[in-house]
Parts: C-alpha cells; sequence; structure tokens
C-alpha cells in the first residue's frame, strides 16, 4: 500500500514539473495568435506639428556641429581635451557663427554639417562678451544656404520659440519652448574670464545646458 502511495505522489511530482518546464509553449500554442498585427495608419498632423516640422526641415540643414580640440596643458601624460557646440551657416562665404566658449583656447577646429561632411575651419573673430565666435569653413563644396535672420526687438512673451542643435554631441535635435520673458540681465561670459558682465537677455522655457550651445530661436 505505501509502495502505491509512493508511486502515485512521484506519477504527481512528474506531472508537475512537467506542467512548469512546458507551460511556456502550451501557452504558445494555446493562446498567442498567429495572425500578425495591424498596424494602424499614422492619424492627422495638428497645425502646431505641421509647422514645426516644417522649421526643422527647414533650418536643420545649416545647423551645423562644432568641434574645438585644445593642446594639452603641457604635461606628458595629458593629450588635450575637446569641446563640442553648435553653430549656423552665416553666409555663402562659408563663414559659421558659433559660441566663444566652445573654441577658446582651441588648437584645431573642425565642423560637422547636417549631411555628415566634416570640414575644417579656421577662427576668424570672437566677441567674448557675447559669448560668439566667428569661423570660416575650408571646404571647395557646396554648403547649406545661409539662415534668414530676425530682429529680436519684435519678439513677444508668449511666442513660441525653437532651438536645434547637439547637446551632449546628439546633433540634429530639436526642442521647444515659449519666451517666457523679455530684458532680463544675466552673467555673461567675457574675455579671459576674469569678471563678469551683464547683458539683456529672453528667457525661454526651454531646458538650457551650461556649456552648450545651439541656434538662434527661430520664433
Amino acid at each position: 500500500m505505501q509502495i502505491r502511495i509512493a508511486q502515485i505522489l512521484m506519477v504527481l511530482l512528474i506531472a508537475l514539473l512537467g506542467a512548469v518546464v512546458f507551460r511556456p509553449y502550451l501557452d504558445r500554442a494555446l493562446f498567442v495568435s498567429s495572425a500578425p498585427r495591424i498596424v494602424e495608419p499614422r492619424g492627422q498632423l495638428s497645425d502646431i506639428e505641421r509647422s514645426t516640422i516644417d522649421i526643422f526641415d527647414r533650418i536643420s540643414p545649416s545647423v551645423v556641429q562644432v568641434a574645438a580640440r585644445r593642446a594639452s596643458n603641457g604635461f606628458a601624460e595629458s593629450e588635450g581635451s575637446s569641446a563640442s557646440g553648435t553653430g549656423f551657416i552665416w553666409d555663402d562665404a562659408g563663414h559659421v557663427v558659433t559660441n566663444d566658449h566652445v573654441v577658446q583656447d582651441a588648437s584645431g577646429l573642425a565642423v560637422r554639417l547636417a549631411s555628415g561632411e566634416v570640414a575644417q575651419a579656421e577662427l576668424v573673430g570672437v566677441a567674448p562678451n557675447y559669448d560668439l565666435a566667428v569661423l570660416r569653413i575650408r571646404t571647395s563644396k557646396a554648403l547649406p544656404p545661409a539662415l534668414s535672420l530676425g530682429s529680436s526687438a519684435d519678439l513677444k512673451v508668449g511666442q513660441a520659440a525653437f532651438a536645434i542643435g547637439n547637446p551632449f554631441g546628439l546633433d540634429q535635435s530639436l526642442t521647444s519652448g515659449i519666451i517666457s520673458a523679455l530684458k532680463r540681465r544675466l552673467p555673461a561670459l567675457v574675455a579671459a574670464r576674469s569678471r563678469t558682465s551683464y547683458r539683456p537677455t529672453r528667457p525661454s522655457t526651454r531646458a538650457i545646458r551650461v556649456a552648450r550651445s545651439s541656434t538662434p530661436p527661430d520664433a
């Protein structure tokens, strides 16, 4: 009698283990449909979405990534450092406007176009009080069109603002917000970084990261 009970318990144990092992296969066979899922077509874009897409399509080809190589500090183990930021095509002569803090103390400069092409660049001039710098691309190939410029005097609080740039080297990134205030004063970088000056600014709700740069807002 005890032997028969032991045999029954052994059979039940084997059946239980089998159910645990083969359950995924049974679930797949019994409960998973073999028919492919239907992909629903995208809905109609809103007017705001179409406007944003149009802005990116028009502006992004003229936005570039600026890479600056800084010389080593004299120690043998140091190989120098690098910095990157955003710039935009200023004119057909190959001038690029970027930030002074990106190119400061650079021993070499390169510009990466939206097409992926990389070209060497030279520093033409800087305006440290406004954290601006102008480069010239050295290339014989055709460049993207220069960006259209507007007047900041026409800005209104509440206007939409868009920025295309390369945060953390992630090129062709778009963010948006609104003009939240006008005629504010914030610290600005100055020559030699020996003192602090102030300049009027136009705050925006867009996320701004220190030591990163972006194109002028397209509002």
